[in-house]
């Protein structure tokens, strides 16, 4: 049995929502880097709050004795061009090679109706055959080459409401893309997408480079479902929690990363309404989940 060796880092949107701004739009950022802190996180990963400027954004940071994880880039490879996208990255990529991150979450929002409140998840974008998804995998491939020759490896965050959203939408990526296209496993967007976590996991490990640790309520998902409703309400209506307290058992989902030796972050993402899921409480159940099946697995609990 592998021992895991990781770190532990939260995404902001557990305090305060950039794409639903009623959810925590008021909460200042050290309220965020402080709390989370406390609680044990060694990372954050972006959100609009934090400094733009690369050094600002890393002092701001080691003063909480954190670090960044990544950031969030929307993408737009299945629209643009591979130029235009190289053109629009280099800010964001400055600023997380500063910071030392080893991978860029990318998040493909050409068309994507996640940030949708009115829009169905029923209405997402989809590849209307082998050619369009063979033009996007070698445009994205690409571009995960160029950005592995700058020092850092992309990290493709499969996503509710976006081309790549179903269990099969990620195997033909994963087909059609070589181990330049690193891949962000969601444990809770492939739940919601109606993947079992473990078993995708499973098929895709050899490919994993980051990883968000997201709960899922399932009567919440379920009913989402049923009435085909927007990403955004399913948020507002509670689908997603932090670890430990959904549907998920990350136990083995843990071990299995450990057993394929995977090195990097777990990061707890629970985009949820802080007045019904308050923060710091959340974030510390999320914090304590993970590190206890960590400390197990590796012989220390």
């Amino acid at each position: 049995m592998g021992k895991l060796e990781v770190r532990i880092g939260i995404n902001p949107i557990s305090w305060t929502n950039d794409d639903l701004p009623q959810l925590g739009g008021d909460t200042p950022l050290e309220t965020c880097l402080s709390e989370g802190s406390e609680i044990g996180y060694v990372g954050f990963e972006l959100g609009n709050k934090f400094p733009k400027d690369p050094e600002e954004l890393r002092a701001k940071l080691a003063g909480y004795g954190a670090v960044v994880v990544s950031g969030w880039y929307s993408g737009t490879l299945a629209e643009n061009s591979l130029e235009h996208e190289i053109d629009a990255v280099q800010a964001h990529l400055k600023k997380l090679l500063h910071n030392g991150c080893a991978v860029m979450v990318y998040g493909e929002v050409a068309g994507s109706v996640q940030g949708q409140r009115q829009t169905p998840l029923s209405r997402r974008p989809r590849f209307a055959g082998p050619a369009q998804w063979e033009a996007y995998a070698k445009k994205l491939d690409a571009f995960g080459a160029y950005l592995k020759a700058q020092g850092i490896t992309l990290a493709y965050h499969h996503h509710m409401g976006a081309c790549c959203e179903s269990p099969a939408d990620l195997d033909t990526l994963m087909r059609l893309t070589s181990p330049n296209v690193g891949l962000l496993f969601d444990t809770g967007h492939i739940t919601f997408a109606g993947g079992n976590a473990l078993a995708e996991l499973k098929k895709h490990i050899g490919r994993v480079v980051h990883v968000h640790c997201k709960d899922v309520r399932e009567n919440v998902m379920l009913r989402a479902r049923n009435n085909d409703q927007s990403f955004l309400d399913a948020v507002l209506d509670g689908v997603f929690t932090v670890p430990g307290d959904g549907m998920i058992d990350f136990a083995p989902i843990l071990q299995t990363l450990a057993d394929h030796n995977y090195q990097g972050w777990l990061v707890v993402e629970a985009e949820q309404d802080p007045a019904v899921a308050p923060s710091y409480e959340y974030a510390k159940k999320g914090y304590d989940t993970l590190a206890g099946l960590v400390a197990k697995i590796n012989g220390q609990a």
